[in-house]
């Protein structure tokens, strides 16, 4: 499939040159791509899900490795793995349930049948453990038929029987990947419209006359505010600047756009402005398994400050940004750093460098991170598009959207003969 393969080098080398910002933006490309190579993706009659697995998995690996600090590209691939596997899962049960009735109506009509070997429930039970697995369940349940029919006297009976064989393969093939095809649809329409489903409960969290704070820009943010202002809340917003990018400017020019009363403080002001605040409402970066939030630089420190002031702490993030990894896990990246220019210009950054010397190493160093790790203690309230939830049940909200298997995405490597 070289044209699939085009648009999946293409998308890495954005990745790479980090011309996709935002995790929403990133997360639907990844969606749709991932879309573009299951449909094209050729599958064998038998371990069908396997093989749309595989393909992608060795897709994920390019994604993640372009841009290890994006979480939400290896979200979105674990979650349209979880799609797969959830699907094959429904078309086997039903499988199941066809054999099952077949069975017994057979039994009704035939009784000199009752010689052909069953199914236990036993067997059933190993089976579906291990559906993806080779040998897989529908291997299983084709071994059935394939002995029944060696008592079969009639070759024609025995060639009727394997067309219908070749056409329920067929037929099950194309049944699987179009069903995955539209639930991964569904996930890039939940993606699309994520910030809409979190601002419709902007109303039950903003209350009349109330102060909030917030950092940097953020559409979530703002379309949840903006929200609340068209229920006829009266509020104004507070909002530190967040240095170095300064995101802060955009969104306190948006909402007073958008007719909110605003405030622009500094970073530093947050100390002394957050015991005037009712509410600190924040968007997120990614949210991991422990309920742990990676955040846009500047946000622990409002945290902490929250927490000193027993001021409640909300975070604002769609389903696409809950990480089913730990903080500890290996395979994450939790921050990278930006270019020293955004706080000094090429000029004054040569000024401090040490010619005399042989190394001509620098006396100045500058760090200029791009995210900050709030904890999950400093956390009061997470609002996702599925409702508001404690931080301590987010591992439980996250195990719904990922299977156990997907957690470490690595392709299955391919058994030479």
């Amino acid at each position: 499939m070289p044209d699939v393969q085009a648009l999946v080098n293409d998308f890495v080398i954005k990745l790479k040159k980090r011309k996709i910002e935002g995790s929403l933006a990133t997360a639907k490309h990844t969606a749709e791509l991932l879309r573009s190579v299951i449909s094209h993706q050729r599958i064998p009659y038998t371990n069908q899900a396997a093989a749309l697995i595989d393909a992608v998995k060795a897709v994920g690996e390019q994604l993640i490795a372009a841009n290890p600090v994006e979480l939400a590209v290896g979200n979105i691939v674990r979650r349209v793995l979880h799609i797969i596997r959830e699907e094959d899962l429904s078309l086997t049960t039903a499988s199941i349930a066809g054999l099952s009735l077949s069975a017994v109506s057979d039994d009704e009509d035939d009784s000199e049948k009752d010689d052909h070997p069953a199914l236990s429930a036993a067997a059933v039970a190993a089976a579906a453990r291990s559906t993806l697995r080779p040998p897989s369940l529908q291997t299983l349940l084709e071994d059935v038929p394939n002995q029944a029919s060696v008592h079969q006297t009639s070759s024609s009976g025995g060639d009727s029987e394997g067309k219908s064989k070749s056409a329920d393969k067929s037929s099950r093939s194309r049944k699987l990947k179009h069903d995955v095809i539209e639930a991964v649809n569904e996930l890039i329409q939940d993606i699309a419209t994520c910030h809409e489903q979190i601002a419709e409960q902007a109303v039950e969290h903003i209350h009349q006359n109330e102060v909030i704070l917030t950092l940097g820009s953020s559409r979530t943010v703002l379309e949840f505010l903006c929200a609340a202002k068209e229920k006829k809340r009266s509020f104004r917003v507070f909002v530190a600047e967040g240095a170095p990018r300064y995101q802060g400017h955009l969104l306190a020019k948006e909402l007073v756009t958008r007719g909110l009363q605003t405030t622009l403080i500094t970073d530093s002001a947050v100390f002394a402005m957050i015991s005037r605040v009712n509410m600190v409402i924040v968007g997120a970066h990614a949210v991991m398994a422990n309920g742990g939030v990676m955040a846009p630089v500047g946000l622990n420190m409002v945290a902490l400050a929250a927490k000193r002031h027993a001021v409640p702490f909300v975070v604002l993030a769609g389903s696409h940004k809950l990480c089913p990894l730990y903080p500890h896990n290996p395979e994450v990246l939790l921050n990278e750093l930006r270019s020293p220019s955004e706080l000094l210009d090429f000029g004054e950054f040569s000024d401090c460098m040490d010619f005399g010397s042989k190394t001509g190493s620098p006396l100045l160093h500058v760090v200029n991170p791009t995210f900050d790790y709030v904890p999950p203690s400093l956390v009061s309230l997470f609002i996702t598009d599925t409702g508001g939830h404690n931080s301590s049940y987010m591992y439980r909200l996250i195990a719904d959207y990922y299977s156990a298997d997907d957690l470490v995405i690595k392709k299955r490597p391919s058994t030479g003969s």
